[in-house]
């Protein structure tokens, strides 16, 4: 199923100009960002719900300000992370949180958030992406982008590693794996559907699936996805999306 790059397909010209030669990690990676509407989220303000959770996402050319909320209004319980720190808000008055606790319920609001929009953010310093193949998944074409984190900047989850297939047509990300440490840690692979565009940023929900053994290759996924051996654990679904 899985071809590695080879220098014969260098004269293979795709749609912006480039040859397959020229294309790296990084350079997909761009690419990908710039199909979902990265120059848009940079400057934006995204509002979702995510199960019994309303979140709001507000960029601004790096900074940033993350919330989760118990309730539409953010008058119950509100969890915000900015650049500068995390606080918890119970009827509008900041509380007074363990350092265990900052960073269990920090780490809970960025993940939301950081899947929300991927590709973003994956072009950040502490992103050390890798092109290690490509796949063919259902009849269509992927580069296989690995992913790790440097330790400085890469976060309390900096160990996972996660691998990406970008579609080589249109540089959409369409599945995406795993591996996370937290819990016992484990291995998932998502599945996108319900693609929908708003306000020029495109959005996906997930299928979310678990293979048998805990760690298998990433690059293993794929196979194991179309052969039907994955398990599918739940559904992420991103409700009400807004974009100002």
């Amino acid at each position: 199923m899985r071809t590695l790059l080879l220098g014969a397909i260098a004269l293979f010209i795709v749609s912006c100009g480039e040859t397959a030669e020229d294309l790296n990690a990084e350079s997909i990676i761009a690419k990908a960002i710039e199909t979902s509407g990265g120059a848009t989220i940079d400057t934006s303000l995204i509002a979702f719900q995510f199960r019994d959770k309303f979140y709001r996402a507000d960029r601004n050319n790096g900074r940033f300000k993350l919330e989760r909320c118990t309730d539409a209004a953010c008058k119950d319980t509100l969890d915000q992370l900015t650049n500068a720190d995390f606080k918890r808000f119970v009827d509008q008055q900041e509380v007074t949180l363990s350092d265990s606790l900052v960073a269990s319920l920090s780490g809970g609001v960025n993940s939301v958030h950081y899947f929300s929009v991927l590709p973003y953010g994956l072009d950040a310093k502490a992103v050390k992406p890798e092109l290690v193949g490509e796949a063919t998944i259902r009849g269509k074409h992927y580069y296989e982008v690995q992913v790790t984190f440097s330790e400085e900047g890469g976060g309390e989850d900096f160990e996972d590693t996660y691998m990406y297939w970008i579609n080589k047509t249109d540089f959409t990300v369409d599945y995406l794996a795993y591996n996370y440490h937290v819990n016992e840690g484990g291995t998932r692979f998502r599945e996108a559907y319900n693609i929908r565009e708003v306000e020029g940023i495109r959005f996906a929900d997930y299928n979310n699936y678990e293979p048998a053994e805990k760690f298998p290759p990433l690059q293993s996924l794929d196979s194991l996805y179309t052969s039907g051996s994955l398990s599918l654990l739940s559904k992420i679904e991103l409700e009400d999306v807004t974009v100002e």
